[in-house]
């Protein structure tokens, strides 16, 4: 039976109780696991999460990935997308079997994914999102243009349920944050984001009107939009979508659904690009 990564973490004494406690009541509003809500309070370091997760998967851990040549057969093995999105890096394959470093070792349904497209067995070696965003961006050029992407977030941040620009960063993504529709539209056509999420009421100009803005400029009318509104009904969305948006999202938002549609936006603008995977330089 697996000891949870709190006990392990006050048992080795790098957390006390009180400051687990903490960690807990936070995990509850923003939906990241408790790794993640530690390193943001910055009560740990990541190679302490690395050892602590290691010690309780029973999986060995790599300190760094070697930025050694890795082949174009061995790349395949792992597409560049699934590689950002799901912290996956090949490290070599010997006798039918796979060996990947993961930076989440719960991630069963991607394990088997992997297994199915690869045709191998897979073994994980535990290694920081870091080392493998780095290795990642190294070797494959269609991830490190999705890493890439920028994404403008309109909305009053003391607004949002829990941090989804933190969340979207660690996703690898540049976000911009706008306080009300005017900066909104000011950021849209000085950075030129590939994705737009907006407040249906955001101050000063609404969702509605920024999107018409948008539309309005040849530059940037192609930018998708997805909105954020607290009218969670058929008769909202029926009118965000007719209106042009590429997708709606009911507030009080959730970290892991704004990450999942942008996932979802971004695989749907690449629908009919032929993904194309980079050799070593």
């Amino acid at each position: 039976m697996k000891i949870p990564l709190g006990q392990l973490l006050v048992q080795s004494g790098i957390i006390t109780v009180k400051t687990l406690d903490r960690a807990l009541a936070r995990q509850q509003s923003c939906g990241l696991r408790l790794g993640g809500v530690l390193l943001e309070m910055g009560v740990i370091t990541g190679e302490e999460l690395l050892e602590a997760l290691g010690q309780q998967s029973g999986l060995e851990t790599v300190k760094s990935i070697p930025l050694d040549h890795f082949s174009p057969e061995l790349l395949a093995l792992v597409p560049g997308e699934l590689a950002l999105a799901k912290q996956l890096f090949p490290l070599k394959q010997q006798l039918g079997t796979l060996f990947v470093a993961v930076g989440d070792p719960l991630d069963d349904e991607t394990l088997r994914h992997l297994e199915r497209c690869s045709s191998r067995r897979v073994v994980q070696l535990l290694a920081a999102p870091e080392e493998i965003g780095h290795a990642v961006k190294q070797y494959y050029r269609q991830a490190q243009a999705l890493a890439e992407m920028k994404i403008l977030l309109v909305d009053d941040p003391s607004a949002l349920s829990c941090d989804v620009e933190g969340a979207l960063k660690k996703e690898g993504y540049q976000v911009f944050i706008a306080r009300d529709g005017v900066e909104g539209l000011k950021i849209a056509f000085s950075q030129k984001p590939d994705l737009i999420l907006c407040d249906a009421g955001a101050p000063r100009m609404d969702g509605y009107a920024l999107m018409r803005a948008i539309k309005a400029n040849p530059a940037s009318a192609g930018t998708p939009m997805i909105l954020l509104t607290s009218k969670a009904s058929p008769e909202e969305e029926h009118r965000a979508l007719k209106a042009g948006f590429h997708d709606f999202i009911a507030k009080p938002v959730m970290t892991i659904r704004v990450v999942s549609r942008v996932k979802r936006a971004f695989e749907i603008m690449d629908k009919y690009r032929d993904p194309q995977l980079a050799t070593p330089a």
